[in-house]
């Protein structure tokens, strides 16, 4: 079994070292690390020129910030791994946890696995941030039929017959509500596991905004009806 973790990346030079010694130790099987960059002008592409010298890495280059949903897609097209899982290039989610988010895809039971937040444990989530998750988690759960408890979760999982099956039009952050929305009209089961996350805020990095949220509701909504 082969791994593929895609890690989009945009202006992350102060965790990007950290987040990949910590995905490779979390790691024990073969893989590798499809790091797509979207256009980073804080020296994150430096770190990215060493990177791309390993053998366990594919480096990509955005010409322009085109948005986290660009970057996945980009990163997908160069996947060759079984499984395929998105890493976030920041440190609110623990690589220790991907062979817990994989594993009920290795065992058989589903196409598809989601880290919870909300199954495990959450530090730090602004209030507005913990009530727009559990409504994209409730939209998704009602009109989908499948009880989801942590929508908007960076960990996402999947056999790759199943993500390579999908033509994504994401391009910033409703990768997550059209992903999610389109492996269930697709008919498959998401399975959720336990995480551990620590929230960052705007000033430390943390990029997603309310307008985002909007674009994730009505992209539940249009890919349901």
């Amino acid at each position: 079994m082969k791994l593929s973790l895609i890690i989009p990346i945009y202006n992350e030079v102060e965790l990007l070292e950290t987040v990949l010694e910590r995905v490779r130790a979390a790691v024990p099987f073969e893989h590798e690390l499809i790091l797509v960059d979207d256009y980073s002008t804080d020296g994150t592409r430096e770190i990215l020129m060493r990177e791309a010298e390993k053998s366990d890495v594919v480096v990509v280059y955005h010409e322009r910030n085109r948005g986290k949903g660009s970057a996945i897609r980009t990163g997908l097209a160069h996947a060759t791994g079984d499984v395929i899982i998105i890493q976030d290039a920041d440190l609110e989610y623990d690589p220790q946890d991907i062979p817990r988010v994989i594993a009920p895809i290795l065992e058989g039971r589903t196409n598809v696995a989601y880290g919870s937040r909300f199954l495990g444990s959450v530090k730090n989530m602004a209030l507005p941030n913990f009530i727009a998750n559990k409504i994209l988690a409730w939209l998704v759960t009602i009109l989908y039929f499948n009880r989801i408890t942590d929508e908007a979760t960076a960990y996402k999982a999947f056999r790759k017959e199943v993500i390579h099956s999908i033509d994504l039009k994401c391009e910033r952050f409703e990768f997550c509500p059209e992903v999610t929305a389109r492996v269930l009209r697709k008919g498959e089961k998401i399975i959720e596991v336990p995480v551990t996350f620590t929230a960052r805020t705007f000033e430390e990095g943390k990029k997603i905004g309310w307008r985002d949220f909007i674009i994730a509701v009505w992209t539940i909504l249009k890919y349901r009806f």
